[in-house]
């Protein structure tokens, strides 16, 4: 004859372990990835010489682990953009930019690039006029070719 409560025991011992299989996930939080700036800089390089050396693929790569690791460093974020532009990943160059321009909104040529990019290959020409106008203010100098480009967006949007 069977023991009943082993029987009872390892049926309730069941259910229990069917309930917590059934309950709510724990949520976890995602990790922040690491930074290291030092090292950031290294990939940087080595994105750099990769670009020269014609290996764009690889270089870009490169450049993304070098973002990651530093995502302050507008430099890295800005080279980035423009190999992904010279690659015709436009969205994806301005996406970054934009990430870059809230990171750092003082440095001019990621509104300078972010607006280029914006005007002539996305068409977004609210987006352009104000990365341009961004620009101006942050340089030092006027530059009348940016001037231009200003007055005739402003025309075109009238």
């Amino acid at each position: 004859m069977p023991d009943f409560r082993l029987c009872r025991l390892l049926g309730l011992l069941g259910a229990l372990w069917l309930a917590g299989c059934a309950g709510p996930a724990v949520e976890q939080q995602a990790a922040e990835p690491e930074t290291d700036p030092a090292l950031a800089a290294e990939h940087a390089r080595r994105a750099m010489s990769a670009w020269e050396q014609g290996a764009r693929e690889a270089a870009i790569e490169i450049w993304r682990q070098a973002v990651a690791l530093n995502p302050e460093d507008p430099v890295a974020i800005n080279n980035l953009a423009l190999a992904l532009k010279e690659q015709y990943r436009f969205a994806e160059a301005a996406d970054l930019l934009e990430q870059g321009v809230t990171r750092s909104p003082g440095v001019a040529e990621l509104h300078y690039n972010l607006a280029v990019i914006s005007e002539l290959y996305l068409l977004e020409l609210d987006k352009a006029l104000t990365h341009y106008r961004a620009y101006q203010n942050l340089v030092n100098e006027e530059d009348a070719e940016v001037d231009g480009w200003i007055a005739d967006l402003e025309r075109r949007l009238q």
